[in-house]
Formats: C-alpha cells, structure tokens, sequence
C-alpha cells in the first residue's frame, strides 16, 4: 500500500497541471486573427471551399490527422520523384495528345492509277504511239510542258526567282523616286524653243506619270473647250464656256497661275497662240466676232469684223506656222485665208460639202481639208490651188485632222471611230493613198487628234464617252497599253488635248473643267 503512494501521487500532480492547462483562459481574439490568417493563406493555394473548411478543422483541433495527410502527400510526391519525371516533364506529357490513327484506310490509295491516251482531247499529248497509257502523274507533268511551251516558257508568277527579283526591283525603284523626282523638275529650269529628238521610245508601255491638273490653281466652271502649249516657254493655257481665257505655269507640282481673263457673254469655243507665241486668238460660239489677246502689252483687242469674209459665224480655225495667216472655216465648204497684219481676206477656198477639220502643212506652204463627206483635199496657200483630192479609206462621215510636224504622217478620223494613218508624200501625189495603219481602238467618233513634236505619238480621243483616249505608238502603230489608267476615272470626256513643245508633258482639257496633265518620262525636256 505504501508502495503504491508516490504513483498516485504523481497521478494527482499530472491531472491537476493537465486541468490547470484546460482552465487557462483562451484568447480570442488572438485565435480569431490566426484563423483568418490561415484562411487567406489556404486561398491563395487555390483550394475549394470545402477543402478550405476541411484543413480549418484539421489545423485547429485535430493535428494527428494532418500530420497523416501530409505524410501520405509527402511520399507520393517522393514517389514522383523517384520515377525520374520532372514537372515540366509531366505537364508535356499531359498536353501532348497521343498519337490518332486514320479511321479509314483506302486499299486503291497506293495503286498508281493509269490514264486512257487514246481519247481524241489526249492525243495530242503522246510523243508515240507506245504511250497509249500514262500514270497520272506523268500527265500531269506533260501538261506543265505543254503549257510552258505555249507561253514561251515558265511565266513570272509561277517563277519564285522572278518573283523575289521583281520584289527586289520595285524597292529600288521606290528608293530612287525622289531622284527621279528631281530628274523630272530639272528640265523645268530651262527655257527656250527645244530641238530635241528621241528615236528610242519603246512600244507597248510608255513611261508616264499623272501630275496635278494643269489648271488646279483655276478650274473651269464649264467644260473646257481648249488646252494649249506655249510653242516657247513654260505655259499652257485654257479657255471654255466659262468665257475665260487662263494662263499657268507648268512645273507639275504646283501649276502657279500667271492670267486670267474674262471676256464677257463670249463663252469661248476655240483659243490658240499665234505662231511667235505674242499674241492669244479666240472664237466664239455665236458669230463672227473674234478677240485677239496681246500678251505683251496686256491688251484684248474685239475683232467685230473682217474685210471680205461673208459668213454669219465663224467657230473654227488654224493659224498658220509662218504666223502670217489665219485660216477661218465658214460654212458650205468655205475656207477663208486672213491676214494677221490687216484682218483682212485674201483668199478664200471651196470643198464639196462642209468642212470638219483643216490643218496647215510644217512648212505652212499646204492646207489639209477634211470634210464630213469623207473626202481630203490639199490646197496649195499661194495659189489657193487643189494640189490632190481623196477620199479617206471606209470613211462615211469624217469627223477630224491632224498633220505630224515633220511631215511624215497624216491621221484622219472619222464618225465610227476608226482613226486611218496615211503618208503625207503619198497623200499629195497618189489619187488614191491606202492607210498605212487602221486604228480602230476607238468605238465612238474620233473628234480629237495631236502628233507629238517628234512623230512618235498619235494621240485619238473621242468627246462622246468617258476615258475615250488612246496614245497610239508610231511606227510601230501599236496603241499603249498602259493608258488610260482603268483602275479609276481620270479623264472623263476628251474635248482637246495638246503636248508641250518637246514632249515632256500631255494634257486632255475634259469637260469637267479640269486639264489633266501627265508627264512623258521617255522625254527629257519640256
């Protein structure tokens, strides 16, 4: 009994320290903020709510079995370990689907099929009679032969060489727009009647680029009538219904404005420099009443009338290069010669039928005539003399006229819209002269025609549609591909069109009221 006294003893001082531990009073407020804390920590791991609720349990009140989680968690992630897989490993493995098998398997897929080339659209194809047979493959491959054949080989799209090349090439072309930029303003620094021939110019595609309108600074208010070149200097004018007469300067950026002049209730049909490029004629639509614009010293001086012309109004006419005449067109079939010093007919020449177009000779010694019965005549000035009378080539009704400057060619156009080209030494000695060339690019009449200075370009247009114009290439007489630009309209209808003294630029006066000008890159100067 003695013996059993120290072990009850040290019993009763456990449990009394064991309920001094249960008794001792519990901070709250400090559980309270050890709670939330551990709450927060657990969602930030991600976990559910009832995974969240779990651990709460297990953390305050029951620390054995989390101890027996955490072990069980330890091994297996020791376990992964052991079997070498990292965790990038195992996350390749599981994104990396596995590999699919094809659901059908065709028996036939790996026979070589063979074609009949007996059939009369496949005949063509076999290079002998033994290849009565072709595996598919093989044909496909003679097609490619035959067809590279036909286009004279392999063609630039399906060329990658080509392709890259051309890539290439456009980026430097891009690179040297600027200079070439300056190129073109540096023939705009100089003045002065040009001689300059180019006997070069490729066909096919010419080389152009669209330019501000010529009169940007002005536009017409009603369709333009006329678009012309200075013969000498840097200018181009236009006139139309507007009743104005305008002058600009052409560097083709700009285009400043130097003149303007109103002539009032004269809308204008026809204006024209004269020969020396001093003086500005212009007619109108109404009468015979004509102004003459004296450039030099500013002046418009009204013509009311003219000694020895007989006509109730006069529209269109030609001045001649020597400067010396003027050639005025009256009707039933009347050409009047008028001298520039006295205002004054001299001379007066007759055709069968009505007049449509006239143009002087080079030299200024000859008169073409077209009339709208289809029929040419050439006159001798001097003598007012029918050098040679034909009838145009197919020709029911002619509609215009144009005579090249170094008198090699002459063009005709006519109501249907076919433009003949002719030798102007055949058309002054043969009865008869054939075209050299029938241009038939246009589907409406041809009322406009112009030779450049250098007999290398015809320009054609028709004031009855829309982008009507061609530049039909000589001597080739083969029309420009490239011109119009179709992508957009920029022309509208043609009413008149003119290059500049050496080429460098073109303009169509439209009935927009706008001069379109393009640059000429092939020409060098102005």
């Amino acid at each position: 009994m003695d013996s059993f006294m120290p072990v009850v003893k040290k019993c009763k001082k456990k449990s009394k320290r064991t309920l001094d531990n249960v008794l001792e009073p519990v901070n709250f407020k400090q559980e309270e903020i050890k709670r939330k804390k551990h709450t927060r920590l657990i969602k930030v791991l991600g976990e559910e709510d009832e995974s969240v609720k779990l651990l709460e349990d297990l953390v305050f009140g029951a620390e054995e079995e989390l101890v027996e989680r955490l072990g069980v968690g330890s091994e297996e992630d020791s376990s992964a370990e052991a079997s070498g897989d990292s965790e990038p490993e195992a996350e390749s493995r599981l994104q990396c689907p596995a590999e699919r098998k094809a659901v059908w398997e065709d028996e036939d897929d790996g026979v070589i099929e063979e074609v009949d080339m007996t059939q009369r659209f496949r005949e063509d194809l076999k290079k002998s009679d033994a290849e009565s047979r072709m595996t598919n493959q093989k044909l496909q491959q003679r097609l490619k032969e035959q067809f590279q054949k036909a286009m004279g080989g392999t063609p630039s799209w399906a060329d990658s060489s080509l392709r890259k090349s051309k890539k290439k090439r456009d980026n430097e072309e891009e690179e040297g727009d600027e200079e070439e930029d300056d190129e073109d303003t540096e023939i705009l620094r100089k003045t002065g009647n040009y001689v300059g021939t180019s006997t070069s110019l490729p066909k096919g595609i010419i080389k152009l680029k669209k330019c501000l309108n010529a009169n940007n600074e002005k536009p017409g208010e009603d369709r333009l009538t006329t678009v012309q070149f200075h013969p000498s200097a840097q200018v181009i004018m236009t006139a139309g219904l507007d009743h104005s007469i305008s002058l600009f300067q052409v560097d083709g950026k700009s285009n400043p404005k130097i003149q303007s002049i109103h002539l009032e209730k004269f809308p204008v049909n026809k204006a024209c420099f004269s020969a020396n490029g001093e003086q500005v004629v212009a007619t109108g639509m109404r009468n015979k009443l004509f102004y003459i614009y004296d450039m030099m010293e500013g002046k418009v001086l009204p013509v009311p009338s003219v000694q020895g012309l007989n006509e109730q109004r006069v529209k269109e006419f030609e001045v001649s290069p020597d400067n010396e005449f003027l050639l005025l067109t009256g009707s039933s079939g009347f050409l009047h010669l008028m001298t520039m010093k006295t205002k004054e007919v001299v001379r007066s020449m007759k055709l069968n039928g009505n007049v449509c177009a006239t143009a002087f000779t080079a030299d200024g010694g000859k008169v073409f005539a077209h009339s709208e019965e289809g029929e040419v005549y050439v006159w001798d000035v001097r003598s007012s003399k029918c050098l040679n009378r034909f009838v145009d080539d197919g020709c029911v009704r002619g509609t215009s006229l144009a005579v090249s400057r170094e008198g090699l060619y002459v063009a005709c156009g006519s109501q249907s819209g076919v433009v003949n080209i002719y030798s102007q030494k055949a058309c002054l000695q043969d009865p008869a002269p054939k075209p050299l060339k029938a241009v038939m690019n246009l589907l409406t009449p041809a009322t406009s025609l112009r030779f450049n200075p250098t007999s290398e370009i015809l320009a054609i247009a028709s004031r009855a549609a829309d982008e009507a114009t061609r530049l039909v290439h000589i001597p080739s007489f083969t029309v420009f591909s490239n011109f119009p630009m179709f992508r957009r309209k920029t022309i509208y209808r043609a009413h008149c069109l003119d290059f500049s003294p050496n080429s460098g630029f073109y303009s169509v006066a439209n009935n927009k009221g706008h001069a379109v000008l393009f640059r000429l890159l092939h020409y060098k100067d102005f």
